[in-house]
Parts: C-alpha cells; sequence; structure tokens
C-alpha cells in the first residue's frame, strides 16, 4: 500500500468511503462526476448505510472511471472495529489495483486501513499450484502521511501468520529454532538458541520432560533487542512454542489434534512482535523467550504422577500431560526473571480450552498482578482492534494446585481451569510484574471479521505497542 497525492495511472477500481447521508467527496473526483454520484444516489434510494454500495462509472479525458462508495453507516455510530470488518468485507471481494479515498478522518484512518489491506492480501498458499492474487491499494491524500511503522507491522505480523500455519513436519523446535535466527538477521535482533543439553544444565527439567519424548528435542529460543543503553529496564516476552500437541500418554482424540500446529501461536506471536520492535528501532529494551518442544509419546514419555523439579526449585506433580503448556511456560518464566533480569513479563500461550468456553473466538482472557502493566496493554491492543478481556487471579484458585507428594501440582479442577493454570505461571514469575494472554481461541480461526481462516497473527501488533508506549 502506497499514499500518494497526486494521480499518475488509472485504477481498476476507485473506492470512496463515505458515512450516511455525506456528500462530502474526496477532492480528486471531477465536479461532473460528483453530480452524476449525487443523482445516482437520489435514484437507487443509496444513503451510506453499513456496508451499503453504490457503483458509478463515468468518463475523463475518454477513460472510464469504475467507482464503488461504500458506506460505514451513521458517523455517530461509528467505530474503528466498523472500518475493520466494512472494509475487509468490501476488499476481500477484489482484485487488480484500487484507490481508496476519503474526506472523512475517520474513514481515512490509513493505520488502519494499511492493516486491512495487509489482512486481506496474507495467504498461506505455499502448498498450492493457484496463489493467491493480491490487490495493489493505493490512499489518496494531501496530506504528508507516513505508514512505513503499519507497514512493518503488517511484515511482522505475516512472519507470525507463517510460522503458525506451517505444518508440523515442517516447523518443529529445530527448524523453528533455525527460521528465528534467520530473522534476527533480517530484522536486527540477536538470537541465542540454547539445546537439551543446555536446558537440562540450566535445571530445566519441566520443559525438558514435555519435549524429550520427540525425535526433534527441546530448544529455548533466547532473543534480545536492546534500544535503549541509557535504561536498566527490559520487557520480558514468553511464547508457549509447543509446535505439535499429541496430547502425550493423556492422548487428545484425532480431531482435537488437526490444527495442533497452532499450539506455538504464542512463540509465534512473540517473534513477530520482536520483529516489529527492532526494524522499527523502538527506544526500549526487550528481551523474549520461546520455550520450542514438541509433546510427543515414546517409551521415554513424562507420565501423570510423575515429580518433576522445576528451574526455580519447586517440585511439581504432574496430573495431565495435555497441560504441558504451562510447563513449558514454568522453566521459560524462571529463566527469563533469573536469567535475563527482566523488570516484567507479559506471556502468550494457547492455553486453555477453558478461555475458549469463557470468551470465545475473538476475545483474549488476560491476567495480570499489576493493574498498570493491564491498564497499558488493554489500550495498545484497542489501537489494533484486538479484543482482551480481565479475569480474576483470586487466591482460591492457587489452592487447588496444592499436592499431597509435591510442593505443587500443575492443574486443579475443570472448574475455572484457566485461572488455575494462570495461578500456576504466576509462581514461576516470583516478585515480577507478571501478565498473562491466553489466547487459546483468538490465535486461530479467530471470529473477529476482519481475519482471514487460519493464523491470525493477533497481538503482535498490539504487544508492539505496548512495548513502544511503555
Amino acid at each position: 500500500m502506497k499514499v500518494i497525492n497526486k494521480l499518475e495511472k488509472f485504477y481498476d477500481k476507485n473506492l470512496l468511503l463515505i458515512f450516511e447521508d455525506e456528500n462530502n467527496y474526496c477532492d480528486c473526483i471531477p465536479e461532473d462526476g460528483k453530480k452524476l454520484i449525487e443523482k445516482l444516489k437520489e435514484k437507487n434510494s443509496f444513503t451510506g448505510k453499513r456496508s451499503e454500495v453504490l457503483s458509478v462509472n463515468y468518463f475523463v479525458n475518454d477513460t472510464l472511471i469504475s467507482m464503488d462508495i461504500l458506506g460505514f453507516g451513521k458517523k455517530e455510530e461509528f467505530s474503528e472495529n466498523i472500518l475493520r470488518e466494512t472494509l475487509f468485507k468490501y476488499l476481500n471481494e477484489q482484485k487488480g489495483s484500487i484507490l481508496i479515498s476519503s474526506n472523512s478522518k475517520e474513514l481515512g484512518n490509513t493505520d488502519i486501513i494499511c492493516e486491512i489491506v495487509g489482512n486481506v492480501n496474507y495467504y498461506f498458499d505455499e502448498f498450492k499450484s493457484e496463489k493467491g492474487k493480491k490487490i495493489d491499494v493505493d490512499f489518496f491524500s494531501f496530506d504528508n502521511i507516513d505508514i512505513t511503522e503499519a507497514l512493518i507491522l503488517n511484515e511482522a505480523t505475516d512472519v507470525t501468520r507463517e510460522l503458525v500455519n506451517l505444518p508440523a513436519n515442517i516447523i518443529n523446535p529445530d527448524t523453528l529454532a533455525e527460521r528465528t535466527l534467520l530473522l534476527g538477521k533480517e530484522f536486527g535482533f540477536e538470537v541465542e538458541i540454547l539445546d537439551e543439553n543446555k536446558i537440562q544444565d540450566l535445571g530445566m527439567n519441566l520443559l525438558y520432560n514435555v519435549g524429550k519424548a520427540s525425535v526433534n528435542k527441546p530448544k529455548l529460543i533466547v532473543m534480545r533487542y536492546f534500544g535503549d543503553s541509557s535504561s536498566d529496564e527490559k520487557i520480558g516476552l514468553v511464547g508457549k512454542g509447543l509446535t505439535y500437541d499429541t496430547g502425550g500418554l493423556c492422548l487428545k482424540p484425532a480431531d482435537s489434534m488437526l490444527t495442533m500446529k497452532d499450539d506455538m501461536t504464542g512463540g509465534a506471536t512473540v517473534i513477530g512482535t520482536m520483529c516489529a520492535v527492532a526494524k522499527n528501532k523502538i527506544k526500549r529494551n526487550v528481551i523474549a523467550v520461546v520455550p520450542a518442544c514438541e509433546n510427543s509419546i515414546n517409551g521415554n514419555s513424562y507420565r501423570p504422577g510423575d515429580i518433576i523439579k522445576s528451574m526455580n526449585g519447586k517440585s511439581v506433580e504432574i496430573i495431565n500431560t495435555d497441560a504441558e503448556g504451562r510447563l513449558a511456560l514454568a522453566d521459560a518464566i524462571t529463566y527469563i526473571v533469573r536469567n535475563e533480569k527482566v523488570s516484567e513479563i507479559i506471556d502468550v500461550a494457547t492455553l486453555t480450552g477453558a478461555m475458549m468456553v469463557a470468551l470465545g473466538t475473538f476475545i483474549t482472557g488476560v491476567f495480570s498482578n499489576s493493574d498498570d502493566i493491564y491498564s497499558k496493554l488493554e489500550n495498545s491492543c484497542n489501537k489494533y482492534g484486538e479484543r482482551i478481556w480481565r479475569m480474576p487471579l483470586d487466591n482460591q484458585f492457587k489452592e487447588l494446585l496444592k499436592s499431597e507428594v509435591a510442593d505443587i501440582k500443575h492443574m486443579g479442577t475443570r472448574w475455572g481451569g484457566a485461572i488455575s493454570a494462570a495461578k500456576f505461571l504466576e509462581i514461576f514469575a516470583e516478585d515480577t510484574p507478571w501478565t498473562h494472554m491466553d489466547i487459546a481461541g483468538t490465535a486461530f480461526d479467530n471470529s473477529s471479521k476482519w481475519f482471514k481462516k487460519g493464523a491470525s497473527g493477533v497481538h503482535v501488533k498490539g504487544l508492539y505497542n505496548y512495548c513502544k508506549e511503555r
């Protein structure tokens, strides 16, 4: 997408964005065109209701101009998510080159338009003989508008989408680590990979045990970006990196395994965030950690009833091997607190089906022991239409983690399962401000109406903006 201030070519489609009953057209439309639009609006009883389209054709110097006028409803009822949803619905059905214009400040939000063009133009078609056709979009404005940041955010979001959409026979702990190394070189952040031997040396036994049954041994992917040498503050991001989850010995049903390639979305999200942070050169220090592993099965698999010592020294009783993500995250959180000495932590994970039951597939549940961090994160996510909801962290749920044979067990009862999972993670944050984002519902096939099927890439933009504004 580009922003232009003079017309240098003709387009397959000209798109005019208006509110209901508005006739304040862009100055790039000639007077004859404006008169024709008014006559056609009257003839077709077009008022500009939400998603209403009026098609207009007129000549400019013997060239036929094809224009659609897209309505967004009443201005007083407008929201940025209406802009996202309505524009996505329209553009997703278009092809070729499109010039978008609007005299409305709200509808001419180039950051959102760029975001939606990015959503429309992303295709996971690597394995298809027929490739998706991207639209070529320009936005007309007499103002000097820089959309570089928005374009980089699209690029970083697509990094996350691609990592998630790729199947587990391609993305495993080894290849995820290799791709992250390449991304670090491309986008400008440092990457260190800790193998299974180093993981064991550090005492990260929870992570190691989750991944030890796989032929693809666990890795800890550590990413570092130092954009502010004058500050000791370091924002810590942790992303669950289960590149495939069978459920282990507590085997999932076959239907539940079909999309388990997406169980590394938390890891892919923080990788994409690091790409955006580094390429946009924000003045912050950000460190991200991804515990990458596969929850597989062989004679060496960890079992229900096992007791495993975590990196922070607590012994953990294993209740269900399909609650593996919190185990990998627990050691990763301990690592980023003790070894990287971050000032705060946000972890991101496709953690619990209970969260999908609670909030569906378009709202992320967020747990935090810091009001300040949650408030800033909510504002950052809202800017990009990423809907989050704060969940409780009552200590009664910690009581459910008491074990008769170990320091703690890693899950409570079925009821309030997302909360007890969060309370388990909070233990390993120790005294560091901590926030947990459960993206089980929003990571894949997000039901917000401005995403395609598959990986949404949700929260790359919100986390980037949080880091930038923190």
